[in-house]
């Protein structure tokens, strides 16, 4: 593969660095940049001036509303949006929901579905997790019985990432008891403002509000709200969570927290010398910037296998695994210069009064945020077992 940008995306690249500095809200960049939590108002502020101009669905073909990217092009646009301090949209609908429909949606579905996801109409969140089923989602207990031209649907679903902003969820649902726990799943669609739906807050370490629990009591749902066939969920679970797990690895947001890191080692000192010049900071530093161009390589590589719509396979989970562990010993590092600072998740300092990126309570708050990325998407142990039985098979 060849590394180097030829002329045609570099002009590309030039393209999207004047549209992001032209573009981008400065209070939404600032938000980013400082680690502060976006509203709702600021994610569709962003999702409204990209599907203005065409960039919203980075992955989706040009007759569903996608810009029609190859892979270095998306390659591109999620690094310039990372240096810029762009959002990184919320994945559900965009980046799941939708590569899931085009797939596997009927033509009414994607004709109604697809473009109520790039207007805002609609809000998507996930519900795969379960209380006693994680990265073991074959586990999972949520039944949906079949009653003429509907699913009563009971059970539970936690760790819904901002499914306080959401409409509507994606779930995967029980439909049989017989045969292989994998073999009686299916994929369903369900409005959020269902009677018999309820969805209560998880409050985190970091004193944040961004998953939930949700509740489903005797929840009817149109049979025409199944996606696929009846108990070929896993199928489509597997599909979507390659994307997902393609998008944990976050490797243009880890590119913008090494600058970061970089510039904060020039303004810090610790044992009477520059954070830079220090062996221990400048070799955990050297071995970070290594993995990550690794990663970028390898999700350069992923990428291109990808651009013909199908899964990126066990290649997603290699980058959700090395991407995470990148991402989280990049916060670790911050967090570990910025010293006993760190410790207190509001430090009430400003950006000038310490002369760094971000304050040291963010420091804080964005390194426990971090600490979850090697759990959901498939925790890092399961991703383990995946690249194992995939590449060691006889």
């Amino acid at each position: 593969m060849d590394l180097e940008f030829n002329e045609t995306e570099l002009a590309f690249r030039d393209e999207v660095r004047a549209f992001m500095r032209s573009e981008l809200p400065e209070d939404i960049s600032r938000k980013v940049i400082s680690g502060n939590e976006l509203t709702r108002d600021d994610y569709m502020r962003w999702q409204a001036i990209l599907n203005a101009k065409g960039w919203l669905a980075t992955t989706w073909e040009e007759e569903y509303g996608g810009p029609g990217w190859d892979a270095v092009q998306r390659h591109i646009f999620s690094e310039e949006s990372a240096l810029h301090g762009a959002p990184r949209m919320p994945p559900f609908g965009l980046a799941m929901m939708g590569p899931v429909l085009i797939k596997f949606g009927t033509e009414e579905q994607k004709s109604t579905l697809l473009p109520r996801i790039l207007d805002g109409s609609d809000w998507w969140c996930q519900g795969f997790s379960e209380p006693g089923a994680g990265s073991d989602l074959a586990s999972m207990k949520m039944r949906a019985e079949r009653d003429g031209d509907e699913y009563v649907l009971n059970g539970q679903k936690t760790w819904t990432t901002l499914g306080q902003y959401a409409n509507k969820i994606f779930c995967l649902v029980r439909t049989a008891s017989e045969g292989k726990p994998q073999a009686s799943i299916s994929f369903l669609l369900v409005d959020l403002d269902t009677p018999g739906v309820e969805m209560r807050p998880i409050r985190l370490i970091d004193g944040g509000y961004e998953v939930n629990e949700v509740f489903f009591t005797d929840v009817r749902v149109p049979v025409e709200n199944l996606v696929g066939n009846e108990n070929e969920g896993w199928t489509i679970a597997k599909y979507l969570l390659t994307h997902e797990r393609t998008n944990i690895a976050g490797v243009g947001f880890s590119i913008m927290d090494l600058e970061r890191y970089k510039t904060l080692a020039q303004e810090i000192k610790r044992d009477g010398m520059q954070l830079s010049d220090h062996p221990i900071y400048a070799a955990r530093a050297a071995a970070i910037e290594a993995d990550l161009e690794a990663l970028r390589i390898t999700n350069l590589r992923i990428l291109a296998e990808t651009r013909d719509g199908s899964a990126g396979g066990v290649g997603s989970s290699m980058l959700k695994l090395k991407g995470t562990q990148v991402r989280q010993e990049l916060q670790d590092l911050y967090r570990s210069a910025i010293g006993p600072r760190a410790a207190t998740l509001s430090s009430g300092l400003s950006h000038n009064e310490m002369s760094v990126p971000y304050d040291a309570g963010q420091a804080a708050q964005v390194y426990f945020l971090h600490r979850k990325l090697s759990i959901f998407g498939g925790s890092n142990e399961i991703q383990r077992n995946i690249v194992a039985k995939e590449m060691f098979r006889d």
